[in-house]
């Protein structure tokens, strides 16, 4: 039995009548005629009484008709919800994103994001770039918002952000009011720094910074999120870098001061598995990419 065969029949049983029904389905009577008495003896009941004057159908039939609409009204949602998906209209999207992204470019394409595609279901969760590398490989996320590097040949990395460094200080601090400073007035300050096993990447470009600069940072504390670094900050345990883009939170107690140096960037990088195929992963980066050079 095929889903044709329940076409054929709902068309008869609606119509009553097998020549209306024939001209409905688009052909000849005959072959419709052939096609119910198949179902017929497939099902080994008659689902109609034949006459030379009417069609009616039998109580077989007539349970029939009621659980054919059904496989086929589930048939026709089927493949609905195969188009839509296929089409990246509807599913479940897992992203997992920095601190850095959370007041850059993460609010934006979300907004967006949602306007466009209402019943996709986003899972969210704010990670460290350790944290997402190893969701992406134990297939718990589908994207990954991070700072790169990404040391791992499975995944598919796509630059997408770029941003200056600001210093974060106490707002009490001697340097406070200063419009810019540079690497090398900071040589006898505390500093406050995301965990190296939390953001390699990030860690290592701060403490490459500070070379360049001509010193070694006194880290007097490690913390495992921005929000954390800036109520260390504004409590005046010490200092911090941060992109640019951390102007978006406004904390009382702590200040960002331009840093002046064209060397020092920080970058956020979208991340996936090269084997990843989801149509929702293709929309999403595709809006990111669409609003970036807004940004």
């Amino acid at each position: 039995m095929e889903l044709r065969h329940l076409r054929y029949f709902v068309a008869v049983a609606e119509e009553l009548h097998f020549g209306r029904a024939a001209q409905r389905l688009h052909m000849a009577q005959q072959p419709l005629s052939q096609q119910i008495r198949q179902l017929e003896a497939e099902l080994g009941v008659s689902l109609f009484h034949r006459t030379k004057r009417q069609v009616q159908l039998t109580e077989a039939g007539k349970a029939f008709l009621q659980e054919a609409r059904q496989v086929l009204d589930k048939a026709s949602h089927a493949i609905k919800v195969a188009r839509l998906v296929a089409q990246g209209e509807i599913g479940r999207l897992a992203v997992g994103f920095s601190g850095f992204a959370t007041y850059s470019i993460l609010p934006k394409v979300l907004r967006i994001f949602r306007e466009r595609f209402p019943r996709v279901e986003l899972d969210l969760e704010e990670m460290t770039t350790s944290a997402q590398v190893q969701a992406l490989q134990n297939r718990q996320i589908h994207l990954g918002l991070m700072i790169p590097p990404v040391n791992d040949a499975s995944l598919s990395l796509s630059m997408i952000l770029q941003e200056p460094f600001v210093v974060v200080l106490p707002e009490s601090h001697p340097l406070a009011k200063k419009p810019e400073l540079t690497l090398s007035a900071l040589g006898n300050e505390s500093f406050i720094l995301v965990s190296r096993h939390l953001e390699p990447g990030y860690y290592d470009l701060c403490i490459s910074l500070f070379q360049q600069a001509g010193f070694s940072p006194k880290v007097v504390q490690k913390a495992s999120h921005k929000q954390t670094i800036l109520g260390l900050v504004s409590a005046g345990m010490g200092v911090s870098l941060a992109p640019a883009s951390i102007r978006n939170i406004h904390r009382t107690g702590v200040v960002y001061t331009n840093l002046n140096t064209s060397i020092a960037n920080v970058e956020l990088a979208a991340v996936w598995r090269q084997d990843e195929l989801s149509p929702i992963l293709q929309t999403f980066i595709e809006i990111i990419k669409e609003i970036v050079p807004q940004n």
